[in-house]
């Protein structure tokens, strides 16, 4: 599937849940909460922080907020899909993020509504048990260590070493926000980082 082709699934089509009222300051900054999409059976687990604010005037790509879908923006979304394809995993994977409501203002979800939205993230990685969990930023880097008893010491470091845990394989990769701010720093260009994601994806 490319990244242009991706389906958006209603909410009420989500297993997991219809609503969640455990954050109150998410529950009114939201328009839709964003659940997880993409095959249940999928080799690769991709975790984001939180949906944006979004674009509901968009004719596709309006994001997770206004779609109830994950990764499913104009910006972040088609970067992340765009790179899992060129990983060579286009189809067969499943993206979800760590708090599934837009937070007010753009702002940074806190450590309690990370904590609070959990156990939705365990149970989508019991359902879809993958091989390699990617976690896109340092937020959801925290989230996916945090559910295998693990904590992220310097989140940049971490980038692209894969972890070995009781969940499967964790891999951070770089926000999409700040994937080319960050991209030359660490010595990639986007086609070494593509070759080394990919490298590290078959090896698994």
């Amino acid at each position: 599937m490319k990244p242009s082709e991706v389906s958006y699934p209603a909410a009420e089509q989500q297993p997991l849940a219809d609503d969640c009222r455990e954050c109150p300051a998410l529950c009114a900054a939201r328009t839709r909460i964003s659940w997880g999409n993409g095959p249940t059976d999928a080799s690769l687990f991709v975790v984001g922080e939180a949906p944006a604010a979004g674009d509901p005037e968009a004719d596709r790509w309006r994001g997770g907020n206004h779609t109830g879908a994950a990764y499913t923006s104009r910006a972040s979304g088609r970067k992340v899909r765009a790179l899992v394809a060129d990983a060579g995993y286009a189809g067969d994977a499943y993206y979800t993020n760590a708090v599934k409501c837009h937070p007010p203002d753009n702002r940074d979800p806190t450590g309690e509504e990370r904590a609070n939205c959990r156990s939705w993230l365990q149970r989508e990685v019991e359902t879809v048990d993958p091989a390699v969990l990617l976690p896109t930023g340092k937020h959801a880097t925290q989230s996916i260590l945090a559910l295998a008893d693990r904590e992220l010491d310097g989140f940049l470091d971490a980038v692209l070493e894969p972890v070995e845990t009781d969940l499967g394989t964790v891999v951070p990769l770089l926000h999409p926000s700040y994937q080319e701010v960050w991209l030359s720093r660490l010595g990639y260009t986007r086609a070494s980082y593509v070759e080394t994601l990919a490298d590290c994806l078959d090896s698994r």
